[in-house]
């Protein structure tokens, strides 16, 4: 059992009474020690004048676009690189602007970040006086030369972290880059570039630019709900300034202020833009647009991002949904060789690496990132899956737990073994790589190896955090809506967890993999529904009929009615 349900109130240092209400004992077990850290006003937003490089690209970028020099944005291709390109697009147009483009390396081609060779394409297609990074650049040490060769002037922002060395660039704007004293290191890319934008826009208002050109100054929380998406899409930590940008984009959308390429997403996930959440985003709206950096080219999901025209991105939105599909199906085939190389290997938990890698020839490089993830929240132990790219190499993604910090992890096996990784980048949980074909087994053992240096065996069992057992009061519709709207839930900020006893009443497979069931809580006479995606009984007694289950508590809407169920995290079969 790769999994267990641990309490917060079993470990927490302090005393949370039993009787106060539900909501006060959530936010104690998330740390929360007074109701200002819950104050997500706009104006508690951290300043920009204490991110390091920020003002000074602001200046350097002003003075492009009084030049009109041609500026190019170039991004990333997930979800965080395209809010970011799009919220850089989106706001030097509407500050004065006139010669901005964007381009997003595909990853078949170019691979990740600012490459030499997208720094060519930046200056032969639309001949780039300036290149903007967002979402990378950190690491582009090469692609900077490049750039500076040509006469191109190059202003980073970026969040991950650092190497040893930095790039020559002409601003570098990244909380994690060394001697950046701002306090929220982290912020996403697209969180960092909002910022540089703020920046811009106060050093404009005070150049008079805007009244010279007969502008009217742009009101930047309309890209708030671009801000909210990428946030939490790139799963980074939601501290109290990241839950502000998403607290305010989910507001935005809920009241209508809507962009509308996040409008169309909305509508193809089948999601009320009125009741939207952190998880919406997470889950329904953030896959449709990843799957074209996934499969094709993410400059599908920019132009959506940035339509005008509702019904354009409307259409746009079709072809990700589309994409989305056959990523799925992608995935699914890819998940199940993904087992039968586990089962080839003929390993027990007993005898599984610490570091799990994985690779198959016939893996698609756009997803094995969702394939390491999903094969670590089962086993529980960090993963990187492969698959075959050019010249005999091949791309890994790796997802890890805690206690190992990934990227730093593939420096220490770069630094031991030279030469054996090829490139690579990340940061805590989540890193890419390259590596010769023929060291994949080389490879394998040294990060197995190195994990084995940072994680126990007691590491390899996830444990799930509960807030306890709900009272039969609480137990109903009322306070799951009021759970849903508490948040903004998400990474470090987790949404509400509970656990207790429950009977079967009713169960069946829908869908071939998802289980349905009807449960009576122990000690009550009520009957809930609850679902437990991608699960099965296959592997219970035949004769169990109670459980112990973690679970969230959620609404379920069907033909206009509300009704409570629950959102099975966990289940352990009880005698």
């Amino acid at each position: 059992m790769h999994k267990s349900i641990q309490r917060y109130s079993d470990i927490s240092a302090q005393s949370v009474n039993a009787d106060a209400p539900l909501l006060k004992r959530v936010y104690a077990n998330r740390h929360i020690q007074n109701d200002n850290e819950l104050d997500y006003s706009i104006h508690n937003l951290l300043p920009f004048t204490g991110l390091k490089g920020c003002e000074q690209a602001a200046e350097k970028i002003a003075a492009a676009i009084k030049q009109q020099k041609r500026i190019v944005i170039v991004g990333d291709f997930d979800v965080d690189g395209a809010t970011s390109t799009t919220v850089a697009v989106k706001a030097l147009r509407s500050m004065g602007a006139i010669n901005v483009e964007f381009l997003v390396p595909n990853r078949f081609e170019f691979g990740y970040g600012l490459s030499p060779e997208i720094v060519a394409v930046a200056k032969e297609q639309f001949n780039a006086d300036m290149i903007i990074t967002v979402d990378n650049g950190i690491s582009s040490i090469e692609g900077v030369i490049t750039a500076n060769r040509l006469g191109i002037e190059v202003i980073v922002t970026d969040h991950h972290l650092a190497g040893e060395v930095l790039p020559e660039a002409a601003v570098i704007v990244n909380p994690n880059q060394p001697g950046d004293g701002f306090t929220s290191k982290m912020l996403a890319g697209v969180g960092v570039i909002f910022y540089v934008m703020l920046a811009l826009r106060s050093y404009l208002r005070q150049q008079g630019w805007f009244q010279q050109q007969g502008l009217d100054e742009p009101n930047l929380a309309n890209l708030l709900d671009l801000v909210a998406l990428g946030t939490v899409a790139d799963v980074v930590p939601l501290d109290y300034n990241n839950r502000i940008l998403v607290s305010q984009g989910l507001a935005r959308i809920r009241s209508g202020h809507v962009s509308n390429g996040i409008r169309a997403l909305i509508d193809v996930a089948g999601r009320d833009s009125s009741r939207l959440v952190a998880s919406d985003f997470a889950f329904a709206i953030a896959p449709r647009l990843n799957a074209a950096g996934r499969l094709d080219d993410m400059t599908l999901g920019i132009q959506c991002l940035l339509s005008d025209n509702l019904a354009y991105a409307g259409q746009l939105a079709q072809q990700l949904d589309e994409i989305n599909h056959a990523r799925r199906d992608i995935e699914a085939d890819m998940k199940q060789q993904a087992e039968k190389i586990l089962a080839h290997m003929q390993l027990d938990d007993s005898d599984l690496p610490y570091g799990l890698c994985l690779h198959d020839r016939d893996f698609h490089e756009g997803v094995v990132g969702i394939i390491a993830s999903r094969i670590k929240d089962r086993w529980h132990r960090p993963v990187i899956v492969f698959a075959p790219a050019e010249n005999g190499q091949l791309k890994g993604s790796g997802r890890s737990i805690k206690g190992l910090h990934i990227r730093d992890a593939l420096d220490a096996i770069a630094t031991r073994h030279p030469g054996l990784i090829k490139k690579f980048g990340g940061h805590a949980m989540a890193a890419g790589l390259s590596i010769a074909e023929e060291d994949y087994a080389l490879f394998s053992a040294a990060f197995d190896q190195e994990v084995r240096q940072h994680l126990s065996e007691t590491d390899l069992t996830g444990i799930i955090m509960s807030d306890g057992e709900l009272k039969s009061e609480e137990f109903n519709l009322q306070t799951a809506e009021e759970l849903r709207f508490a948040g903004p839930w998400g990474q470090a900020f987790p949404e509400p967890v509970f656990d207790g006893i429950f009977h079967i009443r009713y169960k069946r497979v829908v869908a071939e993999r998802h289980l349905k069931l009807t449960l009576q809580a122990e000690g009550s006479d009520t009957e809930v529904d609850a679902i437990a995606f991608n699960s099965s009984d296959a592997d219970w007694p035949a004769s169990t009929q109670k459980l112990r289950l973690a679970y969230r508590l959620d609404v379920n809407l069907f033909r206009g009615n509300k009704s409570l169920q629950l959102m099975v995290e966990h289940i352990e079969p009880l005698p």
